[in-house]
C-alpha cells in the first residue's frame, strides 16, 4: 500500500509538471490554432539558459532570467515567423515550428555536448517522509508551484482583459477583430506564456531524481502533447487534467514494472493513452466537436 500511495504523490507531480507544459501547447492553439512542436526545444532552452545564469547569481534570480529569455525566444518565433504568415494554412504553420524546434536543438546539442546539466535548484536530493512514504522535496515543490501557476493563470484567463479577449478570438476570431481585440497582441502574449510555462517546467523535470539537464529532455517534455490531446487542445482546463492523468499512467506503469518487447512501457504509455481516447473522441475528452452543415 505504501508503495501505492508513493507512486500516486509521483504520478501527481509529474503530472503537474506535463500540465504546464501541456498548457504552452493549449493556449498557443487556441490563439493561432497552431500546433507548437518547438515547445520541447524551447523547454531545453529554458533549462540550459538557467543553468549558465546560475553561475553567476543566485538560483531565483536565474530562474528569472531563464523564465525571461525563453518567453522573449518564444515571443521572436511568434513575430518572425507565425505572425508574418497569419492566414496561412495552419498545417503548414505546424511543420514550421517542427523546423525552428530541429534548429533550436541542433545548436543545443552543440553548446551541451555530453555533458549533464545541474540547474542548481535549492531541494537537492532531499526527501521528505511522512506515514511511511517518501518523497523528494522537489516533486513535492513541483505540485505546489504548478498549483500556484495554475491557479494564477485560470483567474487571469476569467477576468483579466487577456483572458477574455483570448476567449473571445478563440470563439469567433472575426467577431472579436471587428469589436476591437487586438489578436497580433494575444497572441504575443500567448506565445510568451508558453514559453516562461516551459522554462519553469524544466526545473522540476530535471531536478532530483532525474540525473540532470541535457538534450533528452525535449522527448520527455514532448510525452506533455498526449496529455493536451488527452485533455483537447481547445481546452486549458483538459490540459490539466490530460497531465495529471498522464502523470498517473505512466508513474503506474514504472511502478508495476510493466515490460513491452523487452523495454518499459511508461515510456510509451503517454502515447498509448493519446491514441486510445483518439479512438473514442477524436476531439479529446473536454475539446470541442467541430460540427459542419452538409
Amino acid at each position: 500500500m505504501t508503495q501505492f500511495f508513493e507512486l500516486v504523490l509521483n504520478g501527481l507531480s509529474l503530472g503537474s509538471i506535463y500540465a504546464l507544459i501541456a498548457l504552452g501547447f493549449v493556449i498557443v492553439f487556441k490563439a493561432t490554432e497552431v500546433v507548437n512542436f518547438a515547445q520541447g526545444s524551447l523547454l531545453v532552452l529554458g533549462g540550459y539558459i538557467t543553468t549558465q545564469a546560475h553561475d553567476h547569481m543566485p538560483f531565483v534570480l536565474a530562474l528569472l532570467v531563464g523564465v525571461s529569455a525563453t518567453a522573449f525566444t518564444a515571443l521572436v518565433i511568434e513575430r518572425v515567423f507565425i505572425h508574418n504568415a497569419r492566414g496561412g494554412d495552419v498545417n503548414a504553420l505546424a511543420i514550421l515550428t517542427i523546423g525552428i524546434d530541429i534548429l533550436l536543438i541542433t545548436e543545443l546539442t552543440r553548446r551541451f555536448g555530453s555533458n549533464v546539466l545541474t540547474i542548481g535548484d535549492p531541494w537537492g536530493n532531499k526527501l521528505v517522509h511522512f506515514a511511511g512514504v517518501s518523497l523528494p522535496q522537489s516533486r513535492l515543490a513541483a505540485i505546489m508551484v504548478a498549483f500556484v501557476l495554475l491557479a494564477a493563470f485560470f483567474l487571469a484567463f476569467k477576468f483579466s482583459n487577456w483572458g477574455v479577449a483570448m476567449r473571445a478570438g478563440a470563439e469567433d476570431g472575426e467577431a472579436a477583430a471587428l469589436m476591437g481585440i487586438r489578436r497580433g497582441r494575444v497572441t504575443a502574449t500567448a506565445w510568451m506564456v508558453a514559453g516562461a510555462l516551459a522554462a519553469v517546467a524544466v526545473v522540476f523535470l530535471t531536478a532530483f531524481p532525474s540525473p540532470g539537464l541535457d538534450t533528452g529532455a525535449r522527448e520527455i517534455a514532448l510525452r506533455a502533447f498526449p496529455a493536451a490531446i488527452l485533455g483537447g487542445l481547445d481546452s486549458t482546463a483538459g490540459a490539466v487534467v490530460g497531465g495529471l492523468a498522464i502523470g498517473l499512467a505512466e508513474s503506474m506503469t514504472a511502478g508495476y514494472s510493466v515490460t513491452f518487447l523487452g523495454g518499459s512501457l511508461a515510456d510509451v504509455i503517454p502515447y498509448l493513452v493519446m491514441l486510445v481516447i483518439l479512438l473514442v473522441r477524436p476531439s479529446g475528452i473536454f475539446g470541442t466537436r467541430e460540427l459542419s452543415r452538409v
